[in-house]
């Protein structure tokens, strides 16, 4: 494992655990999670449109090096 990865995986472990502590702390966040987690159901289209915004923002138009 290169120190790169070594890197993000403390990084995506120290995510989870500092949201999972959230989550214990505030259980009202963890309903609305809940809520927010059920109305995708309905609202999946929102979600594309975000994920493309994001990409549009990032992507396009960047020189490839």
């Amino acid at each position: 494992m290169t120190p790169n990865e070594k890197r993000s995986a403390i990084l995506i472990a120290t995510g989870a655990v500092i949201i999972a502590g959230l989550c214990l702390f505030f259980p009202r966040m963890l309903a609305f999670v809940e809520l927010a987690a059920r109305e995708l159901r309905y609202l999946w289209w929102l979600v594309l449109l975000v994920a493309l915004a994001v990409w549009l923002i990032f992507f396009v138009g960047r020189k490839k090096e």
